[in-house]
């Protein structure tokens, strides 16, 4: 029988490492992302 405590670790969300979040909150960063996205995009509508 596995007895789980209250306030253990498993009750608790992953917290981000601050690299993560530095690529969260660059802008550059998430304009490069969205480059890369609309060409996914642009690719495969040429495709059908």
């Amino acid at each position: 029988m596995n007895k789980r405590t209250p306030y253990d670790q498993n009750y608790y969300p992953p917290v981000p490492t601050g690299f993560t979040k530095w690529l969260r909150t660059n802008l550059l960063w998430q304009f490069f992302r969205f480059i890369i996205i609309n060409l996914k995009m642009l690719r495969m509508v040429r495709k059908h």
